[in-house]
């Protein structure tokens, strides 16, 4: 699973094309499955044949520890409101500072899910929000994780998890969701206006790495892409948006 956020009114110069807004994202596993943008593509180039094993197995150049790690890591989930995200790749905090950060969950409660043992419904996971923010509001624990080795802790290599005994996880915000319906057709159609780039960023937090840098022209071109098909312009919301 995966998480995107966007700050919205937020003041000073930015990377990308958005004058307002910082966008943060984050994965349900603590690394990426590959190291650095020329990994990542011969894995997609493997996945477009659906043969993604000759990837970690390949004999030349193996990624085996990559497919135990993310192996060890994966698990069937219960609800994205239920499992911690990580964002995997450093940013700046600051000048000379690297980190990373992190998003936890402060629920709980575990759903139950659904038609096990056997394939839960697609939509399983959609309709856990639904019914979660149908009832209650929800929190994650923001975290910081500070570069203080650049040998254990790389910015190039991204298939690396930094050690927490180095550096620990610190809180410094709560991401809070309050109570809410928020599948209506108004914000399905608002939903699909909006653009997510790690370079919709203040400088002090630019996006650090090879795949950081990569993900800025192609979350662009991705973007366009999904625009044009859909039939919709670019939109940079305001966070003073109304649903009826």
């Amino acid at each position: 699973m995966s998480i995107s956020i966007k700050l919205m009114g937020v003041p000073g110069p930015k990377l990308g094309d958005e004058k307002f807004t910082q966008d943060m994202f984050g994965v349900s596993t603590p690394t990426f499955v590959t190291p650095d943008t020329r990994a990542n593509a011969q894995l997609q180039k493997q996945s477009l044949k659906n043969t993604q094993i000759y990837y970690f197995l390949n004999l030349r150049e193996s990624h085996v520890l990559d497919f135990i790690m993310q192996g060890l890591w994966i698990k069937t989930q219960t609800s994205p409101f239920e499992a911690p995200y990580f964002s995997c790749v450093p940013y700046l905090l600051g000048d000379g500072q690297a980190m990373q950060y992190s998003m936890w969950p402060l629920r709980k409660k575990r759903t139950r899910i659904p038609r096990l043992p056997l394939r839960p419904p697609d939509d399983y996971l959609r309709n856990a929000m639904v019914a979660t923010l149908a009832e209650e509001d929800v929190e994650f624990d923001i975290r910081v994780q500070l570069q203080t080795d650049p040998h254990l802790m790389p910015i190039e290599n991204n298939a690396v998890l930094w050690p927490t005994k180095l550096s620990p996880r610190r809180s410094v915000a709560t991401l809070h969701i309050p109570k809410q319906k928020f599948d209506s057709p108004a914000q399905l159609n608002f939903d699909r206006k909006l653009s997510y780039n790690p370079w919709h960023s203040i400088p002090e937090h630019r996006p650090l790495g090879n795949q950081s840098r990569a993900r800025r022209r192609m979350y662009a071109a991705l973007s366009q892409l999904r625009h044009e098909m859909n039939g919709v312009p670019l939109y940079e919301p305001t966070g003073d948006e109304v649903f009826e």
